[in-house]
């Protein structure tokens, strides 16, 4: 499904408010993406509504960062764009989080350290300090990669947010400067090139939010 202009965000909270109001269970919904197009401030404006809206603290955001699987240039270098489009979050540990939390209602892990010197190594950095979190009715896994196949059985919906080009390349020079993170930009764009357009482009997410 799609929609146009900033009006598909209001869209998207109207529906995740009557999926919440008919499910006895949590909801779990896969927020999609290419870097800089606004998705941790959209999950951060979901959380901010529902929950202000009921009161209570009903929805639980996870970030995909921190499921940063690692590896150095070398490696990135050495394998294929296909071996690397399915490496860059360790989504593994991701499902592990998720199942947790709809089985128990609490997981636990340990997120990529980016602030590690030197992060980019094939040994992952993580961070010493053990992350929580509780389920609650909406969980939102936040991220590029999120809506993947291999956690598209524990996803209840599907969202692919998407924003100008030109707005998306501003956003990331003003996050990542001019640098280029010695050409990890670069790697981590090929990578998603090749996830939105061979394993899941548009036609495959249930909901597309366009935001400038």
């Amino acid at each position: 499904m799609g929609n146009n202009g900033s009006e598909s965000a209001d869209i998207l909270i109207a529906r995740l408010r009557e999926m919440l109001g008919g499910s006895q269970h949590p909801i779990l919904v896969g927020l999609d993406g290419r870097s800089g197009v606004g998705k941790s401030t959209l999950s951060t404006r979901i959380a901010r509504e529902l929950n202000a809206a009921d009161r209570i603290a009903q929805v639980t955001v996870l970030e995909g960062d921190e499921f940063f699987a690692g590896g150095s240039a070398e490696a990135w270098s050495r394998r294929t764009i296909v071996e690397n489009a399915g490496n860059v979050i360790d989504w593994r540990r991701q499902r592990t989080v998720l199942e947790h939390l709809l089985r128990d209602g609490l997981a636990s892990w340990y997120p990529f350290d980016w602030d590690a010197e030197p992060w980019d190594t094939d040994d992952a950095p993580l961070k010493d300090t053990l992350v929580s979190a509780r389920a609650s009715a909406l969980i939102i896994l936040e991220g590029v990669y999120s809506c993947r196949p291999e956690l598209q059985d524990l996803l209840d919906l599907k969202v692919l947010m998407i924003t100008p080009e030109e707005v998306r390349l501003e956003r990331l020079l003003q996050r990542e400067g001019d640098t280029d993170q010695n050409g990890w930009v670069a790697r981590w764009s090929a990578a998603e090139d090749y996830y939105f357009s061979h394993i899941m482009p548009q036609e495959q997410f249930d909901f597309v939010v366009e935001h400038a």
